[in-house]
């Protein structure tokens, strides 16, 4: 993916976020894309991390949708959820090229945003209930701190049940 469609994305965001007057904190780390190890250098839990998915769900023969399905960053992807949800027949992971064309990103830095009509936007309800909701922000070297509410007044995502139970849950 060139350089400046990445670029084009972090500005994207900031923008977004600074023309809806929201109180967002950047952070700047070490490049890092992996979940567990980047909540580390930012000094929170996984809990509080939103962890970005793009999925591919095959409805029937002839329609394939594509999902960003965002989720609490100590959980996974509940991939019968997002079927059910869809009345879908496939639910899988998108290779990596399409899912970096849809989410104008690498992985690791994928936004919980979407800003492409072709990539429908599901996050869980237990992201949009943290206080405080970390992530990489288009960048490896830069994660941004909002809070659940002011995410889900931006990103307007569709709230539906997507992340497996929480480790020890019953």
């Amino acid at each position: 993916m060139p350089d400046r469609t990445l670029h084009d994305t972090y500005d994207h965001l900031i923008s977004l976020l600074d023309s809806s007057c929201v109180d967002y904190r950047l952070i700047d780390h070490e490049p890092e894309g992996g979940t567990e190890a980047v909540c580390a250098l930012r000094g929170h839990p996984a809990s509080e991390a939103a962890k970005c998915i793009v999925l591919r769900v095959k409805v029937d023969r002839r329609t394939t949708r594509h999902v960003l399905a965002v989720v609490p960053g100590d959980r996974r992807v509940d991939l019968d959820a997002v079927r059910a949800l869809f009345g879908a027949r496939y639910v899988g992971f998108s290779d990596p090229e399409t899912a970096e064309q849809l989410a104008r990103a690498v992985p690791g830095t994928v936004l919980p945003f979407s800003f492409d009509p072709d990539l429908e936007l599901v996050a869980d309800p237990d992201v949009l209930a943290q206080p405080r909701l970390y992530f990489n922000a288009a960048r490896l070297d830069r994660s941004l701190l909002i809070s659940g509410a002011d995410y889900e007044r931006l990103a307007r995502p569709r709230v539906e049940r997507v992340a497996s139970p929480a480790p020890g849950s019953a």
